[in-house]
């Protein structure tokens, strides 16, 4: 079996991306290593380099993870900084930033990375929907506060029901990153 890392310090997401790739017979082991932040204005840029580091630190196959919550109206913000605007101001000072605007829609955007030493590749994903008015304590990170189109509930909400998945841009591009892994790595 080929042996495939996730790196990663954040607990929720590693369960969460372990979860989700599970049920593809993908099995990650988890790496937890603090990995270098660059600054980009590309969440794939940023993820493609912590594949890279982690893969200095493990020597073996690995995945990472970017993500970032993308405000319309905020032109885009917090986006590749959500992290950290997430550490400093948290959900509510989102919300303190949307309180007197009426257009709340955003999207979630997702970048996984690959890389074994030779090949280095990222898959994407991305899901829209919009700022809830008020902070629904379920979830974590922006899961309080972003409602998925295509339901009324944030993903907080989902997550209780079991079905983030069905809405999430980390399962839509695990599940793309997976198509390329089962074609090219796994299975060769």
């Amino acid at each position: 079996m080929t042996s495939l890392h996730f790196a990663s310090t954040n607990r929720n997401k590693s369960m969460e991306v372990n979860s989700i790739l599970s049920q593809y017979g993908v099995f990650i082991k988890l790496s937890n290593i603090n990995l270098t932040e660059i600054q980009s204005d590309s969440i794939k840029d940023i993820a493609l380099e912590k594949s890279k580091s982690a893969f200095q630190s493990i020597a073996e196959p690995v995945i990472v993870e970017d993500d970032g919550l993308f405000i319309d109206e905020l032109n885009g913000f917090p986006g590749q900084y959500s992290s950290y605007v997430l550490k400093t101001i948290g959900t509510e000072g989102i919300l303190e930033l949307l309180s007197k605007i009426k257009n709340r829609s955003a999207s979630f955007k997702s970048c996984v990375a690959y890389y074994d030493g030779k090949t280095s590749k990222s898959f994407e994903g991305e899901i829209k929907g919009n700022i809830s008015k008020g902070c629904i304590l379920n979830g974590w990170g922006y899961d309080p506060i972003f409602i998925p189109n295509g339901t009324s509930l944030t993903f907080g909400q989902l997550q209780i029901q079991n079905v983030k998945e069905k809405f999430s841009h980390r399962a839509k591009a695990l599940k793309v990153f997976v198509n390329w892994y089962d074609r090219f790595v796994k299975h060769s």
